[in-house]
């Protein structure tokens, strides 16, 4: 999940106190009036006196935020990666299901060859799982047991249902014996929460004898 912060931002022609959000890849602000910048789409920015000024494609805003300015600045100039945030890793094996996202598939590629897509792949330290109906949370014993005792399962879902909420998610992973350890946005319409097995619950390796 990203950061939000009270502050003033004014743009030229309008001035607001509101709330701004700092993303994995755009700031946000919605006050008297509301603002969405992709990283990608910015120019310049610098944080000077407690202010973060930001020029995009459509114009400059001046971000007064105190003391999180310069810490702003440093996440936009170092932008913490979607992999990184799942904890994807080069010898990671990694099983996507019901994530129609090409790029994310692109992202995978680019990180780790152990990628399994539309099949669990038994022994995966990832699982992705896109879900959008209560129901298809009962699958997460089945998932629970393919992963390796420390790994995790993303269950991804739309953002803005009512019908399915991080809530209902939380509550399917506990009654599956899994818990909830970090929630993050995983797309612009996507929602992601991180499940593991308890470490009570985790097998202990099999001591070797020699």
């Amino acid at each position: 999940m990203g950061q939000e912060a009270a502050c003033r931002v004014s743009t030229g022609t309008h001035t607001s106190e509101g709330i701004a959000h700092l993303e994995p890849a755009e700031l946000r602000f919605k006050g008297s009036f509301a603002l969405r910048i992709p990283f990608s789409t910015i120019t310049t920015f610098e944080a000077k006196r407690g202010t973060l000024h930001v020029t995009h494609a459509g114009g400059t805003a001046v971000f007064e935020l105190g003391p999180l300015a310069d810490t702003w600045a440093l996440k936009i100039r170092y932008p913490r990666g979607r992999l990184d945030k799942l904890g994807v890793k080069p010898d990671s094996v990694v099983s996507v299901l019901g994530v129609a996202d090409p790029a994310f598939r692109e992202e995978l590629s680019s990180r780790t060859s152990r990628v399994s897509v539309g099949r669990t792949r038994k022994g995966s330290t990832l699982i992705v799982y896109g879900i959008d109906t209560v129901k298809q949370l009962d699958a997460l014993t089945r998932l629970r047991a393919t992963i390796t005792q420390d790994g995790a399962i993303w269950v991804v879902w739309p953002k803005g249902q009512k019908a399915l909420r991080e809530d209902d998610v939380r509550r399917a992973a506990k009654a599956q014996g899994l818990v909830d350890v970090k929630v993050m946005s995983f797309s612009d319409t996507l929602s992601g929460l991180k499940l593991v097995i308890p470490v009570a619950q985790r097998a202990k390796p099999t001591k070797q004898t020699q």
